[in-house]
């Protein structure tokens, strides 16, 4: 934890009228709670999702919380550079600009490769937000200060990445993908220099969401216990997510997480990742491998 606690909420978050948010995995969990209080502060938000009937159902939920919302959903599979193009392709047909990127999307306890042949893992949480971000990257610096918040976990600090073949299956491939996110968002940002768009991370502590409904349940049970003891909900895991993506204050190479024991609980503040995640040389080689797998080159 870096400077004083305080306890930031959705009440803190400025209005956001004319605003054009993109959330990934929003019709659950950390996403839909994302969603959920960037529409109810005024922002058009649209719902990316791999299910377009469960994108729907979440538009409605959202709709009857927040009445008046404005919600746009597209269908998105991280899973498939195929899909990850056309979702961006949709999103450039209908908006000029994008004022926030969420990418939270994620999975944990898959085994197998994504359409392109990648570990799954890692392919949907850090490459198919990595292609999605280029695509869309046009647009975010078009919107004057638009934001890229790339949703990471506790759990990177376990990762260690293999630079000469980021994409094979690894023994704690989600571990690998958090680390990748951070990596991906500190080199990002970096990038952006010369332009009011801005990259940041943050974490959820220990959010009880659907991210573990693949996992064992020797896996599965021991963390929803813990996010249950410490009063980790959906809504209260996206806090970290929402402050980086809209408190004025942030700044670009920013991670926020739990401000409590362990960044497992407790309103969001900033925190510090660990010293593997910030290694310049490794984000560099990263952001290459990715480039050529993806095949998506970020412009500029």
């Amino acid at each position: 934890m870096l400077g004083a606690v305080m306890k930031w909420s959705e009440a803190d978050i400025p209005g956001l009228a004319g605003r054009i948010a993109v959330v990934t995995g929003a019709n659950t969990g950390l996403g839909f709670e994302t969603a959920r209080a960037l529409a109810a502060r005024g922002a058009t938000v649209v719902l990316a999702c791999r299910d377009s009937g469960k994108a729907a159902d979440a538009a409605e939920r959202i709709a009857l919380r927040v009445p008046g919302a404005g919600i746009d959903t597209v269908t998105l599979d991280l899973a498939s550079l195929t899909s990850v193009r056309a979702a961006s392709e949709m999103v450039r047909s209908r908006y000029d600009r994008v004022d926030l990127l969420i990418n939270n999307a994620g999975v944990t306890g898959l085994s197998g490769a994504t359409e392109d042949g990648f570990e799954i893992q890692f392919g949907i949480n850090h490459l198919g937000h990595f292609a999605l971000t280029g695509l869309l990257l046009d647009r975010l610096v078009a919107a004057g200060a638009g934001r890229v918040v790339t949703v990471s976990s506790i759990g990177h600090r376990f990762g260690r990445i293999d630079l000469d073949d980021p994409a094979r299956s690894a023994g704690n491939a989600y571990a690998v993908s958090k680390l990748a996110n951070l990596l991906f968002t500190y080199e990002l940002d970096r990038r952006l220099a010369g332009t009011s768009a801005r990259a940041l991370a943050a974490h959820p502590g220990g959010a009880s969401t659907e991210v573990f409904r693949y996992s064992p349940a020797v896996f599965r049970l021991p963390n929803l216990a813990i996010a249950r003891l410490f009063g980790r909900t959906p809504a209260m895991g996206a806090l970290p997510t929402l402050r980086a993506a809209t408190d004025p204050a942030a700044q670009g190479s920013e991670y926020y997480g739990p401000s409590g024991l362990f960044e497992i609980g407790g309103y969001p503040e900033r925190v510090r990742s660990s010293s593997r995640s910030m290694d310049r040389e490794s984000a560099r080689r990263l952001w290459e491998a990715s480039e050529d797998l993806t095949g998506v080159r970020f412009p500029g």
